[in-house]
């Protein structure tokens, strides 16, 4: 067929008309939750912590937010002043929700020397902070830009974490690449995941998008690399610790251990016989 570029931007002008109005700029929803960061964590611009100066940081936040917001306002069930001042009277809490996060990581991880290097290095509590900045507008109602907040900080750490998951604090993510948190699972306090673990759903229909689909984790959970846990009724009891490389889809009782039986074997290379084509 013959490539004819009218036809073809004809066709894209439709399909955008329909699909590409009235959603927030992932530009500027970038730069809103970096200013946003910025304002509550300024150690990451190596700034000032003057007092005035955060104030004048939160005013800018407020602007950035109030404007993306304008540029959604058909979709928002209230006004882009409203929800503003909605979602800023909420920061505090999930500023001191964050603040007990890293105190989590100080006292769990041996690696970690200061609250200064978590802020700065950890994936993990990067991808957190902006979990619940989006947890916030997610719960406000607000459309999409919740999803942009949650995939940017996805492509930077490697961990997915959708902003209508219900995560209490303290909440640690160690190493993290690969963690899948889904929108309904709901996690208690003191609880540590590892890298690639996935709380997800057994199966994933269009009918299933108002249902619990999603494990729920209670408080004082350890659940290590590569845990696969499934299922919105899957509950995994308080005081629990799942082993690595687990595959969960039915509840466990509190103050459980859960773990993989197989066996490593170790022998002597003196007595080893390599099989067939071993050499590649």
């Amino acid at each position: 067929m013959k490539y004819n570029k009218q036809d073809f931007a004809r066709r894209l002008s439709q399909f955008n008309s329909d699909y590409c109005t009235d959603v927030p700029s992932k530009e500027r929803s970038v730069q809103f939750i970096e200013n946003l960061i910025h304002a509550l964590f300024p150690i990451r611009q190596n700034c000032a912590v003057d007092e005035e100066e955060i104030a004048i940081e939160l005013d800018r936040s407020a602007v950035k937010l109030r404007e993306l917001l304008h540029s959604i306002s058909k979709s928002l069930e209230q006004s882009p002043d409203e929800l503003t001042e909605a979602f800023f009277s909420r920061v505090p809490e999930a500023f001191e929700q964050l603040a007990a996060d890293a105190d989590a990581v100080t006292r769990f991880d041996p690696a970690a020397s200061c609250v200064e290097e978590i802020i700065l290095c950890y994936p993990g509590y990067f991808a957190i902070t902006v979990y619940r900045m989006a947890h916030i507008l997610y719960g406000l109602k607000v459309p999409v830009l919740p999803r942009i907040l949650a995939e940017y900080a996805h492509q930077l750490t490697g961990i997915d974490i959708h902003p209508g998951a219900e995560i209490e604090s303290p909440f640690f993510i160690d190493h993290g690449t690969g963690v899948v948190i889904g929108e309904t699972a709901r996690i208690g306090k003191e609880v540590r995941l590892f890298q690639g673990v996935t709380l997800g759903a057994l199966t994933v229909e269009r009918s299933m998008a108002n249902t619990k689909r999603h494990p729920t984790i209670e408080d004082h959970v350890v659940i290590y690399a590569g845990s696969t846990i499934l299922g919105g009724d899957t509950v995994i009891g308080h005081h629990t610790v799942v082993g690595g490389n687990t595959w969960i889809t039915e509840s466990i009782l509190p103050h459980s251990v859960v773990y993989r039986n197989h066996r490593v074997l170790v022998k002597d290379r003196k007595d080893f016989i390599p099989p067939v084509n071993f050499e590649i």
